[in-house]
């Protein structure tokens, strides 16, 4: 960091609660500042009687980000646009300045670096990191950068986005999403996690859940709940490519990006970043966005899409829905027809075929089907059944037969698409 803001290495009063904003320092020989609860005692012994009239006095915290138009000190106006009163003294911002001022200059390593990490989606990547620095309360995708190889970077731009946005940002462990007490992160702007594995079902739906959440509530230990809003981004590093977390095909909230080796590496390659922030800030500032606004999350599911999104799914779903998909994409391929009809009975049946042993309810593959976005006959119809047999040689046919139900609808079209894009 380069330097603290005004106010630290002094004291304030916030309620009726004395602080001191001290420097803690860092291994890397800077510091950021703490805000540490400071008793009266101990003002009257560190101040003169002068020099305590002169504390900063505050009525509360509060943590309002803002990188364009930063206020420590935010005050409320009534509707007129004057002063609540001549006695509400404002709330201290918890939200810290940053350490680098937006400067015209060359950005060059840091081009080339985000169109590493972004491949032929560095528009948008350019897109994502200008909406974090000029907007920093607009909900974003989960940025997920993976790959089995050493040397991609993907810590790199953890650490890149930590040394701009400094005690904005934290670096958590995988187990910290899963404690109760969450106070170290609920105020920050973007949470990171490297060698993330939230494997478990309801580790990916808490995650997705706060990425579009407005509120959360933060717990410290030995303190109640608090609620407060949130407007957290998160970005995961993982070594682990199709199953760090899980995420189910109709999931839009995540964007997940394979990031190759670096072909020539720079062992200072940070430091040179670093360098260039005021640059790639000021590009930032002054940038035209490419992409309007067109969901919550900003960016549309096609925008976002990416074949390591499609691997992550296809390594979360069971092996009966697996088992499924392969099912139907057999017989659209041995039918040659455009539309196949099932009922939830002729799929198990087709399923315990191949594997007697399958434990698999009816109820489990009509869940299936509606995940899919498939909707059930609500009449009786009469509909072509297509199924396998087994001939003497122990090769399977496809055959077909007319039969009565409530079928569910599957189009070629649809489903093949659905394959590869989901």
């Amino acid at each position: 960091m380069n330097a603290m803001d005004s106010n630290a290495n002094v004291y304030i009063r916030v309620g009726t609660m004395y602080y001191k904003i001290s420097p803690q320092p860092l291994i890397s020989g800077d510091y950021f500042p703490v805000i540490r609860p400071w008793s009266k005692s101990a003002i009257n012994d560190d101040l003169a009687p002068e020099e305590k009239s002169k504390i900063p006095k505050y009525d509360s915290f509060c943590v309002i980000p803002d990188h364009l138009n930063y206020q420590r000190t935010v005050r409320i106006n009534n509707p007129e646009g004057h002063l609540l009163s001549r006695h509400f003294y404002g709330s201290y911002n918890l939200y810290e300045p940053l350490n680098y001022d937006p400067s015209p200059g060359s950005w060059a390593i840091t081009r080339s670096f985000v169109q590493h990490i972004f491949g032929e989606q560095w528009e948008i990547g350019l897109d994502f990191l200008t909406l974090i620095y000029r907007y920093p309360t607009q909900v974003l995708p989960i940025l997920c950068l993976v790959s089995r190889q050493r040397c991609t970077g993907k810590t790199t731009f953890l650490n890149w986005q930590k040394a701009i946005y400094g005690n904005n940002m934290t670096i958590n462990t995988n187990q910290d999403f899963r404690n109760q007490f969450n106070s170290g992160w609920t105020s920050k702007l973007i949470i990171g996690v490297d060698e993330v594995l939230l494997d478990k079902l309801e580790d990916s739906e808490r995650i997705k859940n706060y990425a579009t959440t407005r509120t959360i509530k933060t717990e410290a230990k030995g303190k109640d709940k608090v609620e407060q809003e949130f407007f957290g981004k998160f970005i995961l590093c993982s070594n682990n490519e199709d199953s760090f977390i899980q995420i189910p095909r109709d999931e839009i909230r995540y964007w997940v990006r394979n990031v190759p080796t670096i072909k020539h590496e720079n062992v200072n390659l940070l430091e040179d970043l670093i360098k260039e922030v005021p640059a790639f800030l000021e590009y930032l500032k002054t940038r035209t966005i490419t992409v309007p606004n067109a969901t919550r999350m900003w960016f549309t599911r096609e925008q976002i899409f990416t074949p390591a999104l499609l691997k992550v799914m296809q390594g979360t779903e069971s092996i009966i829905e697996k088992e499924l998909r392969e099912y139907i994409f057999e017989s659209f391929m041995e039918s040659g027809q455009d539309e196949l009809q099932f009922t939830p009975k002729d799929l198990l049946d087709e399923l315990f075929k191949e594997s007697p042993k399958l434990q698999v309810l009816k109820t489990e593959v009509r869940d299936i089907l509606k995940r899919w976005g498939l909707e059930q006959s609500t009449q009786q119809v009469r509909y072509l059944r297509y199924f396998r047999i087994m001939d003497n040689e122990r090769q399977w046919h496809t055959r077909s037969e007319s039969k009565t139900g409530l079928p569910y609808k599957f189009l070629r079209s649809v489903f093949l698409n659905n394959l590869t894009k989901q």
